[in-house]
């Protein structure tokens, strides 16, 4: 059975408005830049870039 590596709860914030959308994890000891993602933001109702907030 595999070692469960530890993961951290991460919270995606949209670059154009700064809202909160969405949650994920991600690893601690492979990633340790903050995470960027487009995704689409509810709010602006267009594709953004999510950054990790802290």
């Amino acid at each position: 059975m595999a070692k469960k590596e530890k993961r951290q709860l991460i919270t995606l914030a949209c670059s154009k408005c700064h809202a909160r959308n969405y949650h994920t994890e991600k690893s601690v000891l492979n990633t340790v830049e903050r995470l960027e993602v487009s995704k689409y933001c509810s709010k602006c109702r267009s594709h953004a870039m999510h950054k990790e907030a802290k």
